[in-house]
């Protein structure tokens, strides 16, 4: 988890994918994220990416994404979340 975001290496074989839907669910050994984009005109998402992953690893994903927000916020300002 570095603090400055770098490209890989083999940039050509990671597909972007943009989500505006997310889903979390856990039991006692691991996380489950769901990642899915919602249409306005369809009643469920479309999910297309799953990650799987242990409860130490789901933290440190949390706290790169609180860094990742202070940084933003700090260059371009409050996220307006309404």
């Amino acid at each position: 988890m570095a603090d400055e975001f770098r490209e890989p290496e083999d940039l050509g074989r990671i597909e972007g994918r943009y989500a505006n839907y997310f889903k979390v669910g856990h039991n006692a050994v691991e996380f489950v994220l769901d990642f899915g984009q919602f249409f306005p005109d369809n009643d469920q998402p479309y999910l297309h990416s799953r990650i799987v992953t242990s409860p130490v690893y789901a933290r440190a994903l949390l706290e790169t994404l609180r860094n990742s927000l202070t940084q933003y916020e700090e260059q371009f300002g409050a996220i307006d979340a309404t």
